[in-house]
């Protein structure tokens, strides 16, 4: 099997840690020039933005010199430009580095913080933050918490080692534990563990469980309770097997203990307003664990944050 040729170097440095787009013109289409593709490429990017980016200049070519508007087509080159940020609400509460050595570092990542550039948060994502305040722009994550989540997340400082640690990932070697404050059921019977199918379509907010072979499994069981609405609260560990998109919330849910400010599950809500970070979704990524794939040490981290619905319902119900 050939191998694949890796693509050039980018010509233009990141900004606010935010890595320039690289596209490569397919083999075989009826542009004739790279103007008339990016244009259709880019079509969502509304009126004028491509005719822009060529008049100022922001198109360039791997010799970091600008693409001219008229420059003819050409299979397989590739392009580099900047694209418009968006104005975003930044996150208010902080990333902090839970450890750092010369291969990996590891971040307890606040609510509401996505963990890499995508859609309308870019700049505010834990990667582009810490690539900024480490002062390492070849950071990259090894995988992703999603942005409502808080907790754990591993980035790797080398690119060339970030497959490695991805492999752990893949084939299950890195234990999990997340905790989550949810309704206190005392007919449900814990501990316990939740297999179900679940899938998640292309477009859709919520995942769901169909019937099918189990590809989600879930150990679930409850570290605590207390009074409060209802019948109170509960404090969960939960323990993912597999990592199936919203597999948590979904299982959560499906045992009718939906995880407190969860906007989507059981019922999908209108989402705030930009900047609104009143009840977050009570779900943390508490505990992380691994072998080393480079070094061999054994690792084990812990976040230190707090579900604020656990420890202070009141003012987490009240928004504060």
């Amino acid at each position: 099997m050939r191998r694949r040729t890796p693509p050039p170097p980018s010509p233009l440095p990141q900004r606010d840690g935010v890595d320039p787009v690289r596209l490569r013109l397919p083999a075989h289409g009826p542009w004739t020039t790279v103007r008339e593709h990016l244009i259709e490429r880019l079509s969502g990017a509304g009126p004028g933005v491509v005719e822009a980016l060529f008049a100022d200049g922001r198109v360039v070519g791997a010799d970091g010199r600008p693409v001219a508007p008229d420059a003819p087509y050409e299979p397989g080159r590739y392009v580099w430009f900047h694209r418009d940020l968006p104005t975003e609400v930044p996150v208010p509460f902080p990333l902090e580095v839970r450890y750092r050595d010369e291969h990996i570092v590891v971040a307890d990542k606040p609510h509401f913080l996505a963990t890499t550039p995508r859609g309308s948060h870019i700049t505010e994502t834990a990667l582009a933050r810490l690539r900024r305040e480490l002062g390492v722009p070849a950071l990259s994550a090894a995988h992703r918490l999603d942005r409502l989540t808080a907790g754990l997340v591993l980035f790797t400082v080398r690119p060339g080692e970030r497959g490695a640690y991805q492999t752990l990932f893949r084939d299950r070697l890195v234990h999990k534990e997340y905790e989550a404050v949810a309704p206190y059921a005392p007919g449900l019977a814990l501990p316990r563990t939740v297999r179900s199918r679940i899938v998640k379509e292309r477009g859709v907010l919520t995942a769901r469980e169909v019937e099918g072979e189990p590809n989600a499994v879930s150990h679930v069981e409850l570290l605590g309770h207390r009074p409060g609405p209802g019948s109170g609260l509960g404090r969960y560990r939960l323990v993912p097997g597999t990592g199936q998109t919203h597999q948590l919330r979904v299982h959560m849910t499906a045992l009718g203990v939906p995880i407190l400010g969860d906007p989507l599950y059981p019922e999908v809500t209108a989402p705030g307003p930009a900047g609104d970070f009143r009840r977050p979704l009570q779900l943390l990524a508490r505990t992380l664990a691994f072998t080393d794939p480079l070094t061999g040490r054994e690792h084990r981290f812990h976040s230190e944050r707090a579900l604020t619905a656990w420890t202070s319902y009141e003012d987490w119900a009240a928004g504060q």
